[in-house]
């Protein structure tokens, strides 16, 4: 919103109006109404912001006002929160103090207020140590009051939404950190409608092409899904109406977000994603004790209706998810012969649904267990937060673990419900359970039978932990662990172990670098780290300890092979080796990189400014972005590898935007073809990549099961543009029925 032009007295009049929009919608809800409090504060904040604007070019004020009309309307927090959003910059941003809020506004708002400063300016700071420590700050205060994380929220919303004024690099960054841990945070918390448009428009800002590409798709065959959606619903509203229920049945489309992830793990393009809606019922039952019955008739009178699909029925009603969601879900057989999911809730799931937690609030009934239900997830948190492990990548996977998965429920002998994580294992329980239990795991029964600690449990399962006092923790027992609680755990455990052996290894290289006069700054270990090829001090120090990796030899003394050993090279060095240095040509700097400006991608004989990452295999015209890396070097990586998203989370001021200009090298690329097998069909296609196209075949491997064939394969192409037109070109032939490359740009599957 650009803001330049206006005049002060039409800006006040902005300011007003969108102030008299957070009430109006406050006193619509039921809080009780604190008008006079939301007006001070409002006041106070306006009159501390006053001069300063955003990058947009907008007041300030007019941030804190959006977040809290988010707070208030799309979380449905009351006026301790909405004072709190409307003062959260001002400790921060301006020269009053928490001392100072607390006098005007009460204990309360100033610690909400308080605990907001504590985590400003994102989750993240510019080192991954203090990116890992801020985080820790953030669960702590929200430990201590969830509504501070809720505000935070919607903070983060509200910059999503106004992402489009920062420069490239700053995108990447905010969507990426979004994307990593506050989209999965607000699905942890039941946030569903926030969680669904953070990640739109974390993807809007990291694949824009894809983003348009998508949103025209679903534009274009609206009317063609509409028809088929009323051809579906029509018979369950009037069965329903029968019934005498009053209710509200609404078509709910799947997110960009999500329609390309489905294309992504998949391999599908948009046309076979068939799932692009389910249907949504809400009904009015003033009786929560009704609520079940009523669910199971709805779902009794559309299975009358359609045929439904076994194994895709999920019942939330009687267990409900970790978030506190409620509902019940089938998938039954469309009139177009797709199948097609209908969720079926009370109001009362809906707005739990939608808003979470907050939600919870307003629904006094079974408040207690709501309540236990969010403390035993704090409690994880905690749990997590009370591991010293200083490696901050590793502290942001493990709580990835705990904030975005599927869940399943399990049993003790006793009939005592365990909930966790898909994929988690007999060990995951033992942990569960208790630390000691899960050190001294040997096996577990599952459903009476034997099995080991690493076997996979599922939905339903009852099971018993066998334990031997003779059995010690070992490291590749984190292989196969899924919840966050279960590897914090392991890892204190071993490392209590392993201690003596990690002070053994820091003695060494003390003594390594003391001999070879350098300093043992953060710089030197960090890098003599890389050398090795080692992401984490503990690990460096124990492989040191267990002789595993030995300091001698030429990494010390100079040597014809490496011209100059690792010190001499990497380091700066006292004594003698300082004077050698200073005696030596001055080597030619690197140019120093702008980070605010897009990076142009060269890679030809004459200059290769740039490294492919190794995580994974982008090539010209894939969506990519830049991240300099310790020597100095730009790493391109794929927007959509694994690995980039952790860096964009925890080193956002090493991220670039890139852009190929350049590039005159042909690249590795995978793809994938299937298809009805017949015979020459191997033969028709091999020729066609290598006669036709005149296209290097680098491996290929076939595999058929009866009449259907999976070719994999990978040739040497110059960019993305030739790996399309080679699908399009397979796809031609007969019996072919798809054709993709596999880590491609998100554009190559549309």
């Amino acid at each position: 919103m650009e803001q330049r032009n206006m005049t002060p007295e039409e800006e006040d009049r902005l300011i007003e109006a969108e102030f008299q929009d957070v009430l109006s919608g406050y006193l619509k809800s039921n809080h009780r109404k604190k008008v006079e409090i939301i007006e001070r504060a409002f006041k106070f904040a306006k009159k501390a912001h006053g001069g300063i604007r955003r990058r947009s070019g907008e007041p300030y004020i007019l941030h804190p006002i959006a977040v809290a009309k988010i707070a208030s309307q799309e979380i449905g927090l009351g006026s301790t929160s909405i004072c709190a959003a409307l003062l959260h910059d001002v400790v921060e941003d301006t020269e009053y103090t928490v001392e100072d809020i607390e006098q005007h506004f009460g204990k309360k708002i100033a610690q909400l207020v308080s605990g907001l400063t504590k985590i400003s300016g994102g989750i993240f700071g510019d080192q991954a140590s203090a990116q890992a420590e801020n985080f820790r700050k953030l669960l702590l205060t929200m430990s201590e009051d969830i509504r501070v994380v809720l505000i935070k929220m919607a903070d983060r919303l509200h910059n999503m939404r106004t992402l489009g004024s920062m420069a490239p690099n700053k995108q990447y960054k905010i969507a990426g950190e979004t994307l990593y841990i506050y989209a999965p945070l607000a699905h942890r918390l039941g946030l569903f409608a926030i969680k669904t448009e953070l990640e739109d428009l974390s993807f809007k800002y990291e694949h824009p092409a894809a983003y348009e590409r998508i949103s025209n798709l679903i534009k274009q065959s609206e009317a063609k899904r509409s028809a088929v959606y009323n051809d579906f619903s029509e018979p369950i509203k009037t069965k329903l109406t029968e019934m005498g229920l009053k209710f509200d049945a609404k078509a709910r489309l799947k997110s960009v977000y999500s329609i390309w992830r489905k294309m992504e793990t998949k391999h599908v393009p948009f046309e076979e994603v068939y799932d692009l809606y389910a249907m949504r019922i809400i009904f009015d039952c003033p009786d929560q004790s009704q609520e079940k019955a009523i669910c199971w008739s709805i779902y009794s009178a559309i299975t009358d209706l359609y045929r439904l699909h076994p194994d895709r029925t999920r019942d939330w009603i009687s267990i409900p998810k970790a978030n506190g969601y409620q509902a019940l879900h089938l998938t039954v057989m469309g009139p177009d012969g797709n199948w097609i999911e209908v969720q079926i809730r009370s109001k009362r799931m809906d707005e739990i649904a939608e808003k979470g937690f907050a939600a919870h609030w307003k629904y006094k009934i079974g408040e207690s267990d709501e309540e236990s239900e969010l403390n035993v997830w704090l409690r994880t948190i905690k749990d997590i937060l009370d591991d010293p492990n200083p490696n901050a990548i590793d502290f942001l996977d493990t709580l990835k673990l705990n904030l975005f998965a599927s869940e399943i429920v399990v049993f003790t002998p006793k009939g005592e419900l365990i909930t966790l994580p898909n994929q988690s294992t007999v060990l995951d329980v033992a942990f569960e359970l208790h630390t000691q239990i899960g050190t001294k795991c040997i096996a577990g029964k599952v459903n009476h039978k034997l099995v080991p600690l690493s076997h996979k449990l599922h939905s339903g399962d009852q099971v018993e932990v066998l334990t031997s006092q003779s059995q010690v923790p070992k490291p590749e027992w984190v292989n196969f662990l899924a919840t966050a609680k279960a590897k914090t755990r392991l890892r204190a455990a071993l490392r209590r172990i392993q201690q003596p052996v990690v002070d053994k290894g820091r003695a060494i290289l003390e003594k390594f670098l003391a001999d070879g006069e350098v300093e043992a700054t953060n710089e030197v270990i960090t890098k003599m780290m890389a050398f090795y090829r080692l992401n984490s001090r503990e690990t460096f120090y124990m492989k040191l300890g267990n002789g595993d990796i030995s300091l001698d030899g030429y990494i010390l003394k100079d040597s014809p092979k490496t011209e100059k050993s690792l010190l001499s090279k990497l380091f700066r060095v006292r004594g003698k080796k300082k004077e050698q240095a200073a005696a030596a040509p001055p080597q030619k700097e690197k140019p120093e990189i702008n980070t605010k400006k897009t990076y142009l991608l060269r890679y030809d004989e004459k200059e290769k400014n740039f490294v492919f990452a190794d995580c994974c295999r982008p090539i010209p015209g894939d969506d990519v972005m830049g991240f300099i890396n310790d020597i100095g070097q730009v790493e391109v990586h794929s927007l959509t590898c694994p690995r980039a998203q952790v860096l964009k989370a925890s080193f956002g001021p090493r991220i670039l935007s890139t852009k190929w200009e350049s590039v005159k090298e042909n690249f590795l690329a995978e793809i994938r073809v299937e298809g009805v097998d017949r015979h020459g069909i191997l033969q028709e296609l091999t020729q066609m990549i290598s006669s036709q196209l005149n296209i290097d075949l680098r491996s290929l491997h076939i595999d058929t099961d009866n009449e259907v064939f999976l070719c994999r394969f990978t040739v040497m192409i110059p960019d993305t543009s030739v790996a399309v037109e080679l699908c399009d070109n397979i796809k031609k032939i007969k019996g072919v029925q798809h054709a993709v490359r596999l880590g491609g740009s998100p554009s190559d599957a549309i």
